[in-house]
């Protein structure tokens, strides 16, 4: 049986992207022809399995074909929401085998919120990737800062949480998590507090030991993408259910950065469907 490497995009604060960035990375490693199992541990909301029931439902109208993750969308979702809440980890130990031995990745897309399977996803992660929006108070969730320097004080609750799940697969594995944040949703003013919050990233960067790069800015065509289960990798000349514009390029730009950040660009940055160039010129 082979061995999946497991991808998990973790942050007990909602709204950091999370969903956005599972999303990309998903159709980006699916377009680099790379079996992917993809699986939802946000019992509630579901944002990546509806995705891909969009995506379902958008190629059985539309005629198009586009490459789809290994198991059926929801599946595995379902299977943990059915089960009673004691009976959970039992049966993502039992999903997670199912598809490690399916699957070149797993890439599983974790709730705003410390849960017992989010912290089984986290003991399991090759990859912990973690959005972080350009703003103090989503930064407050992985450090404390002094509110009169604004010098980093400590590392704050998911940032602990990260520590003790990278100590519990160490301890089982002899292999340390790689740990990314994103700096994601990037605002294009207030440089000021831009370079503090970077600095205090950097600095608890060294301290906590994660890696830092960049993630994607709040585009609108993320959002537009969205019903029809698409992303900006899927855009091609016979994909495309918006009009395309040079904005489209620069976006597909930043998730080749992405790519390359976690260390996937050779599973994904080669294969991204390309554009068409004559109707980018028309754009521009």
């Amino acid at each position: 049986m082979s061995e999946a490497r497991v991808i998990v995009i973790g942050n007990e604060k909602g709204g950091a992207g999370k969903s956005t960035i599972a999303i990309h990375m998903t159709a980006a490693l699916l377009h680099g022809g790379a079996r992917v199992a993809v699986l939802d541990l946000d019992l509630r909301q579901q944002s990546l399995n509806r995705f891909f029931d969009n995506r379902r439902q958008w190629m059985a109208s539309s005629g198009a074909v586009l490459p789809m993750p290994l198991t059926p969308s929801g599946q595995a979702g379902e299977i943990l929401v059915r089960a009673a809440v004691d009976d959970q980890a039992a049966r993502f130990d039992d999903v997670m085998a199912q598809a490690s031995g399916l699957a070149d990745f797993i890439l599983i897309d974790t709730p705003g919120a410390d849960t017992a399977l989010s912290r089984k996803a986290h003991q399991n992660a090759d990859v912990i990737v973690t959005p972080l929006n350009d703003s103090f108070v989503d930064f407050d969730m992985l450090g404390q800062v002094d509110p009169v320097t604004l010098e980093l004080k400590k590392p704050s609750l998911y940032s602990e949480s990260v520590w003790e799940a990278r100590k519990v697969r160490a301890a089982a594995t002899r292999r340390m998590t790689d740990w990314l944040v994103l700096r994601n949703r990037l605002a294009t003013t207030e440089a000021r507090n831009r370079k503090r919050l970077e600095e205090r990233i950097d600095a608890l960067s060294r301290r906590v030991g994660f890696r830092v790069g960049p993630g994607l800015r709040d585009r609108v065509i993320y959002r537009e993408l969205f019903p029809f289960g698409l992303t900006i990798a899927d855009l091609s000349p016979g994909v495309r259910p918006v009009p395309v514009s040079l904005s489209h390029v620069a976006a597909r730009q930043e998730l080749r950065a992405l790519m390359a950040a976690v260390g996937l660009s050779d599973d994904a940055e080669d294969d991204i469907a390309v554009l068409d160039t004559e109707e980018l010129d028309k754009a521009s």
